[in-house]
């Protein structure tokens, strides 16, 4: 066996050795234009020097591992100099120039850039033509492959998403030097394909197919799609705004899965979405057709590409009865991706610093929507229960970042996306719009459209539409939530005489005040006063110093409790005084208003994480009221800070003593005929995840015979689930239980699910083996490794992976470079979620003292996962079992 030293020694000598790692560059003066990546630099001057940018590509593509192309790239040159063009794939094979030959092309390429002399080029219009390759592969490449387990079949589709369009064809990659786009992509026969402009032809030639697409509108190089497969089309033709023409819309769906698929009810929940947003934005839905592309082992839940939306296969479609969750969280999957149609493809950011503009919008505008069109939904509750809590434990970290965020190169962009732009941009949206009320906020964003048709613009033009719109000035207001990293944490101050109010104060202070600087943060609220017995009284606040007095509340009767965040139009941690807590802990059960109630938990929660309430306390009081909780949501989360509770913030002792009357509720929830099935169904999954003790895990495997339990059916995801806990506490038939249920399930979903039981052995030559092949192993699906991450890493396995740690660490510039937007957060989120002790906490400190020249971006990512370790540890240490267990 290999010491963790020496295997990390050994690790990254084979990465260096097969290329994965780069080796130690030497200290170099400024980077070059002509360097690594787009740098913001570059970016500027091609912005000063082009316009008009054209690219007529074409493309031949195969099951095989390479595509080849020719792209003719025209634009209008209005600046002196050299022209750049980006480039990063296998090979360039011919040049020309404004229709003369260049044969000394290739030494003029570097492998990020190809540089054409100005001497080769002229004022006002310009062509060059280039032959070239590009890969195709199961990961690290433009052209994504997959192939269909059950029958064979092979699948291509792009992810260009936010810098690889240069590794896919010679361009200029960057969003504001935006293009139309002619298609033509030459298939095997019987393939479909799909891009954003509409096909317009289909030649057959012998074994092969050419799909000729018309020109797009102006797009940016990372919207730019293609897929094509044998895929199943469901069409249908619509009008999305009153009196307008019919639009088509298209559903592509593998074959071996095209029956599973709800196509009309997926096409009539996009086209919902597009008709409301044309009517909410003023300006029609302005692309030639919708395709929806459900793609298998997509890295993530989907990508807004104009014309050509692609989502995750395995999220639109279920494999066993979906729970209220999943399809609320389908339909704001959807309606965030068709909102990417105006803000991110209509009017696109200029740079990726402005990364936020099009997602924190298309993840408010998919709240507001399901709000309007759904308003059973409780969509703001949706909204609180997946974007805030998220937002906060980010926010909250010392590695947090501004919304707004610097970027001096496309190369470090996958850095930026993350909960700050995903969940705490449109947290922010939801605060301006109570600050200047809806009706002036849409008139702002209307404006905002209708200025930037096809363009790019910029957050501080967002602001000023908007602050125009509502007569107010947004300056002050943007820099504190736009440009100043953290966010606040409000304290509530209440102090009664004779039964009644005397003092109700809000008190601010940065979550981070090292990082956030001092000083408050505008802030609007609606604070609660809550009364068992009559009508609660809701009062608007604005914060504006570090301390708020709340006059209005002064001498009305004592409240029950106080909530300073009533309807979630702050953003801010609400930390509830003593008092409120203590009837909470005794009635929160009897708070009628289930958005309301989400909160309250949340708060307690967020006490818990700010070690000032004892974990084991909020554990019982959610195993008291899931008896009773029948929102199916807020039981998901419950059961789910259980978990929490048991897996990470008390110790083996008082976990083990915890389990069996845990269990037993569990098992009581599951057979519990009168809750919702998504509630019954998050109960036995949670039984599943803390199985331990003999008898749950004999549950367990008495289970696999069954097509049942307790009255739910049992099938392939939760059958999986069950296989890869029984292998993770060590079942001696793990080979067996594998490729037993392998054989039941012949799907490429279960090749996968079989691939993430084996990451769950705990077994040190096992992990040896697995942290190898995620790096090596250049045929193995981005998703497939991620989806792997956390059964690697469980926690009750926290002796073996620990040894993995430092290699982990080391690994961060490799996956940087190679991994899709959000692997890097996933993969440190997973290996230190994985940690509960001291000595791990000591190990990463240890990594990051050591490891002083580590690129900001990266420091960041590290104390963001770093946070939730430290956290544990120290609610382990502050409520460890020789404190006094709750009452």
């Amino acid at each position: 066996m290999i010491s963790p030293l020496g295997y990390r020694v050994v690790l990254l000598g084979g990465l260096l050795a097969t290329g994965l790692v780069a080796a130690p560059a030497p200290a170099h003066p400024q980077a070059t234009l002509a360097g690594p990546g787009v740098s913001a630099d570059l970016a500027a001057r091609r912005r000063a020097q082009l316009s008009q940018v054209a690219y007529d590509l074409a493309l031949a593509v195969s099951p095989g591992d390479t595509a080849t192309g020719r792209v003719t790239v025209t634009f209008t040159r209005r600046g002196p100099g050299d022209v750049l063009l980006d480039f990063r794939g296998l090979a360039l094979d011919s040049a020309a120039v404004n229709g003369v030959a260049w044969p000394g092309a290739a030494a003029e390429w570097n492998r990020h850039h190809l540089t054409v002399p100005a001497s080769r080029l002229r004022p006002g219009r310009n062509a060059i033509t280039l032959a070239f390759r590009t890969p195709i592969a199961s990961a690290g490449a433009a052209i994504i492959r997959t192939r269909d387990a059950r029958d064979s079949s092979t699948y291509l589709y792009t992810l260009l998403v936010p810098s690889d369009a240069n590794l896919l064809f010679p361009s200029f990659d960057q969003p504001d030097l935006k293009a139309r786009l002619r298609l033509t992509l030459t298939t095997p026969r019987g393939w479909t394909a799909l891009a954003n402009g509409p096909m317009i032809r289909r030649d057959t030639s012998g074994a092969t197919i050419t799909h000729r697409f018309a020109e797009t509108k102006p797009l940016s190089t990372y919207l730019i799609a293609f897929a094509a497969g044998p895929w199943v089309t469901h069409t249908r033709r619509e009008a999305l705004r009153t009196g307008g023409p019919a639009v088509p819309l298209s559903l592509y769906v593998r074959a071996s899965r095209a029956r599973e698929a709800e196509g009309d009810t997926l096409l009539a929940m996009n086209a919902r979405a597009l008709r409301w947003l044309g009517t909410y934005f003023g300006v029609p839905y302005a692309f030639d057709k919708y395709d929806a592309l459900l793609a298998p082992a997509f890295p993530f839940g989907g990508m807004e590409h104009p014309g050509a939306v692609f989502y995750n296969e395995e999220s639109f479609i279920y494999r066993e009865r979906p729970t209220t969750a999943q399809l609320l969280g389908r339909q704001a999957t959807t309606f965030h991706e068709v909102a990417h149609q105006w803000f991110g493809d209509y009017v696109t950011m200029r740079w990726f610093d402005d990364l936020w503009l099009k997602e924190g919008f298309a993840t408010f505008m998919a709240a507001r929507m399901q709000a309007d069109l759904e308003p059973s939904s409780n969509a703001w509750k949706t909204f609180y229960l997946r974007n805030k809590q998220v937002a906060y434990a980010t926010d909250a970290t010392a590695g947090t970042t501004p919304v707004w965020q610097a970027l001096a190169n496309l190369d470090q962009a996958k850095s930026n996306y993350g909960p700050i732009v995903y969940n705490k941009a449109p947290s922010v949206l939801r605060q301006l719009e109570f600050l200047v009320g809806p009706p002036a906020f849409q008139r702002g964003v209307q404006g905002f459209l209708q200025q930037h048709p096809y363009g790019n613009a910029t957050w501080q033009a967002l602001l000023a539409a908007i602050g125009s719109a509502a007569g107010r000035d947004l300056t002050a207001w943007g820099q504190h939530w736009m440009l100043r990293p953290g966010m606040p944490l409000v304290s509530q101050e209440v102090r009664l005489e004779n039964g009644r109010i005397a003092r109700l104060a809000l008190v601010q202070r940065p979550a981070q005040p090292s990082v956030s600087g001092a000083g408050a943060w505008p802030l609007k609220v609606q604070v609660r006063l809550h009364y068992a017995d009559a009508p609660a009284v809701s009062l608007p606040v604005e914060l504006r110093g570090d301390t708020t007095l709340v006059p209005e509340a002064a001498g009305r009767p004592a409240p029950a409790f106080v909530y300073a965040n009533e309807g979630d139009y702050g953003y801010a941690i609400v930390l509830p005084d003593s008092a409120s807590v203590a009837w909470l802990e005794q009635h929160i059960g009897t708070v009628g208003d289930d958005f309301l109630r989400a909160m309250l938990w949340g708060s307690l929660w967020d006490l818990v994480r700010e070690a000032r309430l004892d974990p084991r306390r909020y554990a019982r009081m959610a195993i008291d009221a899931l008896r009773h909780e029948r929102d199916e949501q807020l039981s998901g989360v419950l059961l789910s800070r259980v978990v929490t509770v048991t897996s990470r913030y008390v110790d083996a002792g008082t976990r083990d003593a915890m389990l069996p009357e845990l269990e037993a509720q569990l098992l009581a929830g599951v057979a519990d005929t009168a809750s919702p099935y998504g509630t019954r169904k998050a109960h036995l999954d949670t039984y599943v995840t803390v199985a331990r003790r003999r008898e749950a895990l004999g549950n367990l495997r008495g289970w696999l015979t069954r097509d049942t339990v307790l009255g739910l059916p049992l099938r392939a995801p939760t059958r999986w689930s069950v296989v890869t806990r029984l292998v993770a506490r060590g079942a001696e038939d793990a080979d067996s239980l594998i490729a037993t249920e392998r054989h039941r399930d012949a799907t490429t979903e279960g090749h996968r699910q079989a691939f993430v039981a084996e990451a769950a052995r705990p077994d040190a030559a096992a992990k040896q083996a697995l942290f190898r092949r995620w790096f090596a192993d250049a045929s193995l699906n981005e998703e497939w490794v991620t989806s792997s991450l956390r059964a690697f890493h469980d926690p009750d396995q926290r002796g073996l992976t620990r040894a993995f740690l430092t290699a982990g660490l080391d690994s961060l510039p490799w996956i940087q470079q190679n991994r899709r937007i959000f692997f890097l957060g996933a993969w440190l989120s997973a290996m230190l979620n994985g940690q509960t002790e001291p000595d791990a906490l000591t190990l990463v400190d240890g990594w990051l003292a050591a490891n002083p020249a580590l690129p900001a971006d990266l420091r960041q990512k590290v104390l963001q996962a770093r946070d939730d370790l430290e956290r544990t540890v120290l609610i382990r240490q502050h409520f460890s079992a020789t404190t006094a267990p709750p009452g």
